[in-house]
């Protein structure tokens, strides 16, 4: 009996040992995890096109200014009171339509009276004439003197002389009356009265009644740098070059036209060449005064590679874009661009047709950045606001 309990005594004693000294070595080894797996790199969201080819039109801009082919400050040309105004401001008028009318009656009168005189000389000349052929037969009898017939020749003379100032008086009256009508000397818009009815006007009046200005055609005086003089005279050679007016900010074509001339001389001062262009201005978008920006056609490029304005971006080794590569990161392209516009830009060199290259985005881009394409309506609106913000900053 006391072996048994001894027995179970040291099993109780070993079990205790045992369970103890795995306690203790479970503090002791380190707890174990499965390794972690690596998290994807972030990716940027951004708007691609592929880079295009196609015939693009090389210009030469230039900032200009609208000029009316012809401007007449409408004066009177006699004096006296305004009975009747015939437009009303902002009006079209044509050539010969009445805009102001004088009284008339003070030169009417002249007109009449010199009617009369010539009238009364031409009684007189009858009668002069009436006593020469009379008197003429009768010196070769003897009956009169010779003194008689040469006073009959000088009064008929003195005459006929009387009638040739008197037509010219009746022909001075005439147009002293027809200037009572003041009428547009051209086709135009009228401008801002400057008279009212029952004012006097003077021949000598600074303002003077109206401003007519020709709508159609109009001109365009811009300028460009006097490196531009050779190429220019080079096209010139092989026929008429074309001028586009656009709005300042560059995204409205206003008129197409023609190249009028080239100046006769290059302001010194500042190095430019000043051309006028003629626009047959149709829906009268060009207004003279109006800054414009002026595009001289100089060739037209086929094939030429473009890319969205937007997606070119400035930095201090030059133009570059970002282009995104097969794996979907993007990295930095140095390229050459011939001519940007308000749309798009021409690549010279450093791009291939096809690539796609990042129009909207770029601020949150490094090479190797991972993006993801916009598509759909994103995307439109994403390239819509790039364009309008590349519109306002481009410089012609």
């Amino acid at each position: 009996m006391t072996r048994l309990k001894t027995a179970f005594a040291g099993l109780l004693l070993t079990a205790a040992l045992i369970g103890g000294g795995a306690y203790a070595l479970s503090f002791a080894q380190p707890e174990t995890h499965a390794a972690p797996i690596p998290a994807a790199p972030p990716t940027v969201p951004v708007v691609a096109e592929p880079a295009q080819s196609g015939d693009v039109p090389i210009y030469l801009r230039g900032i200009g200014t609208v000029v009316a082919y012809n401007t007449v400050t409408v004066r009177t040309q006699v004096q006296g009171q305004i009975t009747q105004i015939g437009f009303t401001e902002g009006q079209r008028v044509h050539a010969g339509d009445l805009l102001a009318q004088i009284d008339p009656r003070p030169f009417q009168a002249q007109l009449d009276q010199a009617i009369g005189n010539s009238e009364r000389d031409k009684a007189q000349l009858i009668n002069a004439q009436a006593n020469l052929a009379r008197d003429t037969p009768l010196l070769a009898k003897g009956w009169v003197t010779p003194q008689q017939v040469d006073l009959d020749k000088a009064n008929a003379g003195q005459f006929v002389g009387a009638i040739q100032a008197d037509q010219g008086a009746i022909e001075n009256a005439r147009v002293q009356l027809d200037f009572t009508r003041i009428t547009s000397p051209i086709d135009g818009v009228a401008g801002i009265r400057q008279i009212d009815i029952g004012n006097v006007v003077h021949p000598t009046d600074a303002t003077g009644i109206v401003v007519v200005t020709q709508m159609q055609p109009i001109s365009v005086v811009f300028t460009l740098p006097e490196s531009d003089l050779p190429e220019i005279q080079a096209r010139e050679a092989k026929g008429t070059l074309t001028v586009l007016a656009y709005s300042q900010h560059g995204n409205t074509e206003l008129d197409r036209g023609t190249l009028l001339l080239v100046n006769n001389e290059i302001n010194q001062p500042t190095g430019t060449l000043q051309l006028k262009a003629t626009f047959p201005n149709p829906a009268e978008r060009l207004w003279p005064g109006q800054l414009v920006d002026s595009r001289l056609l100089i060739q037209t490029r086929h094939d030429g590679l473009t890319v969205p304005a937007p997606a070119v971006q400035r930095g201090p080794s030059g133009s570059y874009v970002y282009v995104v590569k097969p794996d979907g990161t993007v990295e930095n392209r140095a390229v050459t661009v011939g001519q940007i516009g308000s749309k798009h830009a021409l690549i010279d060199t450093g791009l291939q047709r096809g690539e796609e290259v990042v129009v909207d985005g770029q601020s949150k881009l490094q090479p190797g950045t991972h993006v993801t394409l916009l598509q759909g309506q994103a995307a439109r609106a994403a390239a819509q606001e790039a364009t309008d913000t590349a519109q306002q900053t481009v410089i012609p």
